[in-house]
């Protein structure tokens, strides 16, 4: 029987393969944005390849995701949403933050090192599903099944945000924790896995190549 949407799933893995799961995501994490700059895309392709590959294999939530014509207005409407967040916390770093005009700006700069098709390319096929695949159909469902489902929803957005204090960029990691927040929040509230990964991937190739916040 399926779970009640937004409730813990009784299929949802056990916390020693999330306890697992989060350790390889920390290493992959910190490999990727402290490797040499220009391989960046290569290895964050890679990096959502083994976690996404990890979650389908331990997570039957990741597994039965979906993506229904339904999903693509909630995804493309929280997507929307995230973005008008993010104008604001732009506005924010570059006035309040240490350094956040800099952090910004060395953010975008990733856009240059590989054509923007190649990049919205893996953005859609790989990295975009694969942290929805990892994040909620994995580690927030398991913490969801331990903790409840707010409080596994707080502790999945906190280990989402905590894994990018490796870039030593303070303001993606805020940017991180924010939107962390947001989809872990729509998951517990019970939006299906589907519409989270349309917003991830609408969301990446808005802010990231359509429409920066960085002028």
């Amino acid at each position: 029987m399926a779970a009640k949407r937004g409730a813990p799933d009784s299929g949802a893995p056990a916390i020693g393969w999330v306890a697992l799961g989060l350790a390889g995501a920390q290493v992959a994490f910190a490999l990727t944005f402290r490797g040499p700059r220009r391989r960046f895309w290569e290895r964050m392709t890679l990096t959502g390849l083994c976690l996404g590959s990890y979650a389908l294999s331990v997570s039957s939530p990741a597994r039965r995701t979906r993506i229904r014509p339904g999903d693509l207005a909630l995804g493309l409407a929280s997507a929307a949403t995230q973005y008008a967040t993010f104008q604001a916390g732009d506005r924010f770093a570059r006035r309040f933050v240490p350094g956040g005009a800099r952090d910004i700006g060395d953010i975008y700069a990733l856009r240059e090192l590989q054509p923007r098709g190649e990049i919205a390319l893996r953005l859609a096929t790989i990295i975009g599903p694969a942290e929805e695949l990892f994040w909620r159909g994995l580690v927030q469902a398991g913490l969801m099944r331990r903790l409840g489902r707010w409080r596994g929803a707080a502790v999945s957005a906190a280990a989402y945000g905590g894994v990018h204090a490796v870039t030593g960029n303070l303001t993606l990691l805020g940017a991180a924790c924010v939107a962390g927040a947001h989809w872990s929040a729509l998951s517990a509230a019970g939006a299906p896995m589907g519409a989270l990964i349309v917003s991830h991937v609408a969301w990446d190739i808005w802010i990231f190549l359509l429409q920066p916040t960085q002028r």
